[in-house]
């Protein structure tokens, strides 16, 4: 829901410090791409909430060669639209941005923006963007992006590694198989929504005992909800693990 969540008076919500002002997750991994000679910058998003525009204001996004989705819930795709005056540059280049996504949510997508996917569509200035099937692996130039299952409740949904990074959201569970997937990592993000326990979002507790079977250099806990303060609850985690907070930054080996 955000923080401040909309209504709440708590300690967080009010708090000054602002990595307690939280808009809803998403990942933009960069990186410059040598083609024809001539360096390119690249830019692939991992989900498009609703403060999507916002985040790619703050971050200075020009332009977006894929997003891929997690799964079809509101705080992660509602924020399509925005693609819009990206998806008309990318467009005038040759091609719609690909949107990677698995069939359930490419349904739940095409339902909600029927303005822009159905055939019978006549917006003219829908956005230029094309659903594709997510499959085991895909390469966005030159860069591989693993699909890595993992479980929201009694939903799956989808994890992602890309080079020595990893990014799990709203995870509950992490199959035995996904853990493989896992090894060798320099950073992993992690959701952890608070202490309480929760049917479909992982724990503090349960996110730092995966940050200790999966062995990354550095973890971070996002999907954070307004019940862990950010200075407060870094204090008792382990080390090499912290909160994420907005605008975090970190190098990653693609």
């Amino acid at each position: 829901m955000g923080v401040p969540t909309l209504g709440c008076n708590c300690a967080v919500c009010t708090s000054a410090d602002p990595r307690d002002r939280r808009l809803r997750p998403s990942v933009l991994v960069r990186w410059t791409d040598p083609e024809n000679a001539v360096s390119r910058d690249r830019a692939v998003v991992i989900d498009t909430g609703p403060d999507f525009r916002e985040q790619a204001l703050r971050s200075e996004v020009k332009r977006v060669d894929a997003v891929f989705y997690t799964h079809s819930h509101a705080d992660h795709i509602l924020g399509l639209d925005d693609l819009r005056p990206l998806s008309y540059a990318a467009a005038r280049e040759g091609a719609p941005i690909p949107l990677y996504a698995t069939a359930e949510t490419t349904a739940v997508l095409e339902s909600m923006f029927a303005y822009t996917f159905s055939p019978l569509a006549t917006y003219p200035n829908r956005a230029r963007v094309q659903l594709m099937r997510l499959g085991n692996s895909t390469s966005i130039h030159g860069v591989d992006f693993i699909r890595v299952p993992v479980m929201h409740g009694e939903m799956e949904i989808v994890g992602y590694r890309f080079g020595s990074a990893a990014y799990l959201t709203d995870v509950s569970e992490i199959p035995e198989s996904s853990f493989a997937m896992l090894q060798g990592l320099d950073h992993i993000v992690l959701s952890a929504l608070r202490y309480k326990p929760h049917p479909s979002h992982a724990t503090v507790d349960q996110a730092l005992a995966w940050a200790k079977r999966i062995g990354a250099r550095h973890t971070w806990l996002t999907h954070i909800s307004h019940e862990l303060g950010h200075e407060a609850t870094n204090r008792a985690l382990s080390q090499g693990v912290a909160l994420a907070y907005d605008g975090l930054t970190v190098p990653v080996t693609l």
